[in-house]
């Protein structure tokens, strides 16, 4: 069976991409796909949200990239929704930009790991979460992943730097990853009484076509707050309306043909 990997990347902070790879991970289980959640943020965020211990000491991504680890001794299962497994981030990570500067295939660290672990796992989805920076993280992330999702907030400059992170996968498609395809953009931070959310998702559909997956996720408080009780906004709050949104997503997301973005 093939595993589809989607890395989720904006090198802009705020933009929903950790509640984005959260909550897609929780429908897409939801409708019965089995997931894998690579939280490659040192914030380590994803994995407060799925419920898993990112503690010091614990091992997770950092273990993988810098010493080698393989992915199936750092796996947790997510306590809520067993069918998610989760690589943690703990706060180590944050050195991890520095010290695979001098480590031997730097950009390939992770893609191995997943290779390696995907040979004896049945999986269908394995998402991973970035850190909002386009260093060596994001870009083993990159050339581990074949798709791209680009979250883009709904909001004043939402375009703004994103020509730089389309440079970017494009560099990693012709020197590292001839697979890799900007597959869906998803928009984050709706808020259908505002003149500026319209306006922002029309100038997004104009600009990326197909890609941009047709449910926009409302700015909601349950979202934010669903993390700090370890969970999802679909365990959090089943019946919310960005919980539907998010289900909704998550089947377009299931069922997308993934063509790239030129």
């Amino acid at each position: 069976m093939t595993s589809r990997i989607i890395a989720l990347a904006n090198q802009k902070g705020g933009v929903g991409k950790t509640t984005s790879a959260v909550n897609l991970a929780a429908a897409l289980s939801e409708q019965g796909h089995r997931v894998l959640v690579i939280d490659l943020d040192p914030q380590g965020n994803a994995s407060t949200a799925l419920g898993v211990d990112h503690r010091v000491g614990v091992a997770g991504s950092y273990e993988i990239l810098i010493d080698g680890l393989s992915m199936h001794e750092a796996i947790e299962k997510c306590p809520e929704i067993p069918t998610i497994e989760v690589v943690p981030a703990t706060i180590d990570l944050a050195g991890a930009e520095i010290e695979l500067v001098s480590t031997v295939a730097r950009e390939y660290r992770l893609a191995r790991a997943v290779e390696t672990y995907l040979d004896n796992a049945d999986l269908d989805f394995v998402l991973i979460d970035c850190p909002p920076s386009l260093g060596l993280l994001t870009l083993n992330a990159l050339v581990a992943a074949q798709e791209v999702l680009i979250p883009i907030q709904c909001e004043y400059y939402a375009l703004e730097g994103l020509g730089q992170l389309l440079k970017t996968v494009e560099l990693v498609r012709a020197h590292l990853n001839p697979k890799l395809t900007v597959s869906a953009i998803l928009l984050t931070m709706f808020d259908s009484r505002t003149r500026l959310s319209g306006q922002v998702a029309e100038e997004v559909r104009a600009h990326f076509g197909a890609a941009v997956l047709p449910t926009p996720i409302p700015r909601a408080v349950r979202l934010s707050e669903a993390p700090s009780y370890g969970q999802t906004v679909l365990t959090y709050d089943p019946n919310s309306v960005a919980a539907q949104s998010y289900r909704s997503a998550a089947q377009e997301l299931a069922e997308l043909a993934p063509k790239g973005v030129a």
